[in-house]
């Protein structure tokens, strides 16, 4: 293995675990916690780029599906994946790869465009973990229980992102 190979493994393995830590900063709500995740997704996926951040991420997913406890709450197994908040972690996938994605193409050296690329991020994990929801409680409820309650912490988040995006890149 080559230096270059282990230094990556090192940040996947380090994305994970800061997914895994911001994963139990939550504010319980009815369906589904408001957590710092989806936060520390988006910058794993500025920070790794796509391809790199989708194997942090699904690094993370592993490490919960075989018990170890690192969903919100504390939290593991692969039940977690089909109940309620599912979508909301398969949704990682695919709001880190965006992000790093639009990353790779430079948007973190502009605020403007940091600002959309945490934002687009978000609303694809969103849109998943609501349709996913949906399937659990219907169409209403997903909304009323799985998006509303979080968009003020969604724009909170979109801003930190943005910031810690922008500095970064400068």
């Amino acid at each position: 293995m080559s230096n270059d190979s282990i230094s990556t493994a090192i940040y996947c393995f380090l994305g994970a675990l800061a997914i895994a830590i911001a994963a139990q900063i939550t504010i319980p709500l009815p369906y589904i916690p408001i957590t710092g995740q989806s936060l520390a997704v988006l910058l794993v996926g500025h920070f790794l780029k796509s391809k790199w951040a989708v194997v942090a991420v699904l690094l993370y997913l592993l490490l919960g599906i075989v018990g170890i406890p690192v969903f919100a709450d504390a939290s593991a197994g692969f039940d977690k994946l089909l109940g309620n908040s599912g979508g909301f972690l398969y949704g990682f996938l695919a709001g880190s790869y965006a992000v790093g994605k639009l990353s790779e193409q430079a948007w973190g050296k502009s605020f403007p465009l940091s600002l959309a690329a945490m934002g687009i991020g978000t609303v694809i994990i969103l849109s998943i973990g609501v349709a996913h929801l949906s399937y659990h409680i219907g169409f209403g409820q997903a909304i009323e229980y799985g998006l509303k309650p979080f968009l003020a912490g969604a724009f909170v988040k979109i801003v930190i992102g943005a910031v810690i995006m922008y500095w970064s890149d400068k």
